[in-house]
């Protein structure tokens, strides 16, 4: 346990677009310290002078330096994000691990084992749950107001162009990004997963329609399935929409009303229409992380950076804990089972 009195360290690997906002969220915390940051890429190249920590070239490096810190935030491609972490667990140290968790529920695995070893936390990364709409829709659907529930859509429609898969760049490559799901997704399952639980049945159907020529994988997919404890859902999503994204939703049909949040990044309810419920005035939801020429999911990692420090300070504990890290990725590889024997993949 970390004492009160005492600043949370951080290093953080990995210091892109992500990287960096981590790095300015712990250095916005009064209870933080950002000790190091790592890159493969000078620090002037990742746009970190800012950060007045030292930068080192590899994770190896900053295991083996005798620095002291406390969590090593792991903000690197998603391919990197199992065995990274499994490394900074090895050197006893906490990790918070940008999702997905891992790109095989076997690599994931392997972390909450080590974990457990070495009793140390492993944070992952969901920012969404924080929105108030996530938190409100939780609440709702936990309370039992919108009684049984029938059906469930989530529609993912975005725009990821060539503005975001840079030639030589690891987005898009099957063993750094490993496809829509883990890259530009993940998040919205997570909040499915998180409110109704895991799911059976999956079917679906895939298509590559404007990437051929820049990912390894499907960019669009209408994918169904039933929610193990009742209930049916389904998820449409593509990368294809033209120019910006178009919407992030997820509509719930329930035997006492139905619910839908919408707007690019779920952060809009559009729709409550619950028997005997009037729904109360929610604050608003952060903006999406802004890439330039496209956009992310809501900016709350300030959030995330307080729950790590709460939690290690013994005031409450993970928002997404590492179970739940590992059951959306073992959901988003049933579903690529499904799409790799469409397209005769291993």
């Amino acid at each position: 346990m970390i004492t009160e009195d005492q600043k949370v360290k951080f290093a953080v690997v990995g210091a892109g677009h992500i990287g960096k906002r981590h790095a300015e969220m712990i250095r916005r915390e009064e209870e933080a310290e950002l000790v190091a940051m790592v890159d493969v890429r000078s620090k002037s190249d990742c746009g970190a002078d800012d950060f007045d920590v030292p930068f080192f070239a590899s994770i190896e490096e900053l295991l083996a330096s005798g620095l002291e810190y406390d969590v090593v935030n792991i903000c690197t491609p998603n391919g990197f994000h199992a065995s990274q972490s499994l490394m900074a667990l090895e050197s006893k140290k906490h990790v918070v691990c940008e999702k997905p968790m891992g790109l095989t529920k076997e690599g994931c695995e392997k972390m909450i084992f080590k974990s457990l070893q070495v009793s140390k936390q492993v944070f992952c990364v969901m920012q969404n749950r924080y929105s108030p709409p996530s938190e409100w829709i939780k609440s709702v659907v936990e309370s039992g107001k919108m009684g049984k529930i029938f059906m469930v859509q989530l529609n993912c429609y975005w725009n990821r162009d060539d503005r975001y898969y840079k030639k030589g760049g690891w987005k898009g490559t099957q063993d750094l990004d490993g496809g829509t799901l883990f890259t530009q997704f993940s998040h919205f399952i997570d909040i499915m997963y998180w409110l109704f639980g895991d799911i059976d049945n999956i079917q679906g159907k895939f298509a590559d329609f404007t990437h051929k020529d820049s990912t390894d994988f499907e960019d669009s997919g209408f994918v169904s399935f039933d929610f193990i404890d009742g209930g049916m859902g389904s998820i449409n999503y593509s990368t294809s929409v033209a120019n910006q994204n178009l919407e992030s939703s997820i509509t719930i049909i329930g035997e006492k009303g139905s619910v839908k949040i919408g707007g690019q990044y779920m952060n809009e309810v559009e729709v409550c229409n619950i028997t005997d419920y009037e729904m109360p005035v929610l604050a608003p939801t952060n903006p999406g992380n802004d890439y330039g020429a496209y956009k992310g999911s809501a900016a709350n990692h300030n959030y995330v950076i307080r729950n790590v420090i709460d939690t290690l300070k013994g005031r409450t504990s993970a928002t997404t804990n590492a179970l739940e890290g590992l059951k959306v990725v073992e959901i988003i590889e049933r579903i690529y089972k499904v799409r790799n024997e469409q397209f005769n993949l291993q």
